[in-house]
């Protein structure tokens, strides 16, 4: 006997009952990103691998361990399902020549891809909202951004989101500090386990990194970069700190906040919960100067975050969210030959209207339409029999709310469910 085919595990169907808070989610954060001015960039799912190996960084684990590659059997390519949107969302900015006229700010929603095991939070395909402004230095784009966010939470009405802030410095302050840093880790390779052994002298800045309990006392005692910055780059991060400030927003300096990708620099940053277990990071992001012309294009500053969309969602319904539900103005019933070519024309008159109008299809008496009309959840439903398709009239009858049933035209029935006074 067969099994039927199940979706793979870690990539989710998103079912209908729990689409409405998606769709919330998703609204509101167009409009969010659109009183900041910034502007949807699409990008395609699958690239050259070398786009991610270049910008993220071949010693990092989402491309020493967690993408989805597989060579294009057509030309021998390799190619990746993108494991995030920076490189992807640069690559099209160049590619295009964006910069050209002046700075962007930019915003794509969409699914990513890691290969990691499923838990709660955590998914092969997962989905990010992701921003990004380029062509913009010094703090105050960095500021706009964690501001942004804050405002976000407020919308959304998400709780107990706390704000982490770090500077990772110039490239030259963090050449300073990782000749400190290897050093002193050198003194204590019989403590490291073989993930920090392997990133010693490759990126030792990950070794900072570590959730393993057994590091931890160890990298608490490790050098901190902040000690290794020069005048520049604290200006940068007390200048970030004196806009937050004056913004009202909370925040705590973490120097063991250094984030998962190679390309960022200065400003980093992390919104943080208690309330979702081990998968506590929600939005993150910072600056990421020098990642332009690592993809090849000519050096300009830049900056953005990103956040997961499950785990905001489920932050929401931790906090008993409940989404509000958009119902059908209309649930049009009819029986009978006239009445039901009628129907067709009344529910397109009435969507012309700007109305939600659901047209029963699949026959049936006209109690059973009328259970079917109760359970969608429409205001009102709007009934058909051929007397009243003869006449071009139709019965409405309010569904949610006391009142009487009444006959009227297509156009009364139209501006009663509108709202308008007939």
């Amino acid at each position: 006997m067969s099994t039927a085919i199940q979706a793979i595990r870690g990539m989710n169907d998103i079912l209908p009952e729990h689409a409405a808070l998606w769709e919330f989610f998703e609204d509101t954060v167009r409009d969010w990103l659109k009183s900041y001015g910034y502007k949807c960039i699409r990008m395609p799912i699958v690239e050259q691998t070398g786009l991610f190996k270049r910008a993220i960084g071949e010693v990092t684990d989402i491309v020493e361990k967690e993408m989805y590659t597989f060579t294009d059997a057509l030309n021998g390519e390799s190619l990746t399902l993108r494991p995030e949107g920076t490189a992807s969302c640069v690559r099209a900015v160049l590619q295009h020549n964006l910069l050209y006229n002046a700075p962007q700010r930019l915003w794509y929603m969409g699914p990513m891809f890691r290969h990691e095991r499923p838990q709660k939070g955590r998914y092969r395909q997962f989905h990010q909202v992701g921003v990004e402004s380029l062509g913009f230095a010094g703090p105050d784009i960095d500021a706009e951004q964690i501001i942004m966010t804050s405002r976000l939470w407020k919308r959304l009405g998400i709780q107990d989101v706390a704000l982490e802030i770090n500077t990772l410095g110039s490239s030259e302050d963090r050449a300073r500090h990782r000749a400190r840093l290897v050093h002193y880790l050198e003194q204590h390779l019989d403590l490291l386990d073989e993930d920090s052994k392997r990133r010693l002298h490759t990126n030792p800045l990950r070794v900072l990194d570590s959730k393993n309990p057994a590091l931890q006392a160890l990298i608490e005692a490790a050098p901190k970069l902040l000690d290794d910055l020069d005048e520049d780059s604290l200006l940068h991060f007390e200048k970030l700190q004196e806009m937050l400030r004056d913004a009202g927003i909370e925040y705590r300096i973490n120097p063991r906040l250094v984030r998962g990708l190679d390309y960022y620099n200065f400003t980093v940053f992390e919104w943080v919960t208690t309330r979702l277990g081990a998968q506590g990071t929600v939005c993150a992001g910072g600056r990421y100067d020098g990642l332009i012309a690592q993809i090849g294009g000519k050096p300009a500053p830049a900056c953005g975050f990103a956040m997961g969309v499950e785990r905001l969602l489920a932050l929401l319904e931790e906090q008993q969210f409940v989404a509000p539900e958009i119902s059908a103005d209309a649930y049009v019933v009819h029986q009978g030959e006239a009445a039901s070519r009628f129907a067709f024309n009344v529910a397109e008159t009435l969507r012309e209207q700007g109305l939600h109008a659901i047209l029963h299809c699949g026959g049936g008496s006209f109690k059973s339409q009328m259970k079917k009309a109760d359970s969608s959840g429409a205001r009102f439903a709007v009934i058909i029999g051929d007397d009243e398709a003869g006449a071009e009239q139709v019965t409405l009858k309010p569904l949610r709310e006391m009142g009487d049933q009444a006959r009227m035209t297509v156009a009364e029935a139209g501006d009663v469910l509108g709202g308008k006074a007939v």
